[in-house]
């Protein structure tokens, strides 16, 4: 029950993640910048004062990592697998060869 409520938080974390990185305005590099033709103050663009969108950014950016080791080792230790049940096969001999342990076939008899 607990896993499913993470599952679910992550899930509207990822969401708002999204929104908030696709609402936040680009840095102004477009194809002049790229060759030099723009004026840039540093080698990244002028430094801005960090606003709502981009703390939000790094507080669901936290959150998801966070989320995903959570949910990674709450997966791992329910031993759910898809040949987890599975017990594993004797391995099968080919036709005519002989299992360890086993006596060989009789030679066949030879004729006069």
């Amino acid at each position: 029950m607990l896993y499913y409520l993470i599952l679910t938080i992550y899930v509207i974390v990822c969401l708002v993640l999204m929104l908030v990185v696709l609402l936040q305005q680009g840095k102004g590099g477009d194809i002049a910048n790229a060759f030099g033709g723009g004026s840039s103050q540093a080698a990244f663009g002028a430094r801005a004062g960090a606003t709502v969108l981009s703390r939000a950014t790094t507080i669901c950016a936290v959150l998801f990592v966070v989320g995903a080791v959570v949910l990674g080792v709450m997966g791992n230790s329910q031993g759910s697998s898809v040949i987890g049940g599975r017990a594993p096969s004797a391995p099968t001999a080919p036709a005519g060869a002989t299992q360890p342990g086993s006596t060989p076939p009789p030679a066949p008899a030879q004729l006069p």
